[in-house]
């Protein structure tokens, strides 16, 4: 019968435990990251979240495919008047609105007769319209799959170059300390006084009504690399700051004194010694602040400081739909879905992610 032992500490001293938990598979002398893999992969509601967030990626990747061979249309493309057929009906993708007289207690009043346009027709219609249209007449489901590429490109690549920036300057500042330590920490500071949102949107605003053409760099105002920019700048310190904590006592550790006896330069210490005792946390943060960075980019894009014309994005479709909350519910909903869907995703996989890497975790072991 299977007992259950107390919670153990999860540490390389746990490796014999582990492989007798695993019918004597040896993994006695494997790397952190090999066992950090095997925790990891023992988690399956991390794993079906990352599998998840793979299929919105995969399906946002797919935009044109479906775009040209199903819906046979573009993101930015108008039908309004143009009729679709749903089931044994030709319905308008767009009815005329315009006015109308009724009878009230004997007397005529004039009323207004909105414009109505196509609903979710996905139980119907092969590809044409699968979630409606919106004003304009333009294919939602297009745009929603358009946006999400776009609000995962400018996501994950902001979250890159935040991170990037944010492990370089946590390098500098906690390996050479004193003036670089104090210029990097008061950068870090400058930053972190303002909010992030108002900061974002402060700098969104401005470089997407003229872009940013200085210092030989030329990026049009419509650019992704704008939001890009923006958020990756705004998230430095979230990032740098508690890095730069860790390699301040990494710099005390042995193996970087003995590294400095043998001669080796700062430039091989910082990555080769202290840069890979970081690439857990390093990475962790990486994956939390994809999920940050696209509620971020949905906020801005809501607001109008994000993602511009002609391209969609899902915090922009959410801001075109919000006028039509009551009478056109799936403008908004949609892509709501989608970015709750994503960063839920995203944030149980990170959860999971720095449970394995920790070496703190607790696991628990039954023979």
């Amino acid at each position: 019968m299977a007992t259950t032992e107390p919670a153990t500490d999860f540490t390389l001293d746990t490796a014999q435990l582990l492989a007798e938990e695993e019918h004597g598979t040896s993994i006695v002398g494997r790397s952190p990251w090999y066992l950090a893999w095997r925790r990891l992969r023992r988690n399956k509601v991390a794993i079906a979240a990352f599998v998840l967030f793979l299929l919105v990626v995969a399906v946002s990747a797919g935009a044109p495919l479906y775009a040209h061979h199903v819906a046979h249309t573009t993101p930015s493309a108008n039908h309004p008047t143009e009729n679709v057929k749903v089931g044994s009906k030709i319905v308008p993708v767009i009815s005329a609105g315009g006015t109308y007289t009724v009878t009230v207690n004997g007397q005529q009043e004039l009323r207004v007769k909105p414009v109505n346009i196509i609903g979710p027709t996905w139980w119907h219609a092969a590809g044409k319209f699968v979630l409606g249209a919106d004003e304009n007449g333009r294919d939602n489901a297009v745009r929603l799959l358009y946006g999400g590429r776009n609000s995962l490109i400018v996501g994950i690549g902001s979250a890159f170059f935040c991170t990037v920036l944010a492990v370089i300057l946590a390098l500098i500042a906690g390996y050479y300390g004193g003036v670089a330590d104090w210029i990097i920490t008061r950068f870090f500071d400058l930053i972190w006084a303002f909010p992030v949102i108002l900061l974002a949107i402060a700098l969104g605003s401005a470089l997407s009504i003229n872009g940013f053409h200085h210092f030989g760099i030329n990026v049009e105002s419509g650019s992704l690399w704008i939001p890009t920019f923006v958020i990756s700048y705004v998230l430095i310190p979230y990032i740098g700051r508690p890095l730069r904590g860790q390699i301040l006592s990494l710099r005390e550790k042995e193996f970087v004194e003995a590294a400095t006896a043998q001669g080796a330069g700062p430039l091989r210490i910082m990555f080769s010694e202290i840069l890979p005792n970081i690439a857990s946390s390093a990475l962790v943060f990486f994956t939390l602040v994809v999920a940050n960075n696209i509620l971020l980019e949905a906020a801005l894009s809501f607001l109008g400081a994000g993602i511009q014309d002609p391209n969609p994005s899902w915090g922009k479709l959410i801001s075109e739909g919000q006028d039509r909350i009551v009478t056109a519910p799936w403008l908004t909903i949609a892509p709501g879905i989608a970015i709750v869907i994503t960063v839920v995703a995203l944030n149980i996989f990170g959860d999971g992610l720095r449970d394995a890497l920790d070496p703190r975790a607790k696991v628990r072991i039954e023979h």
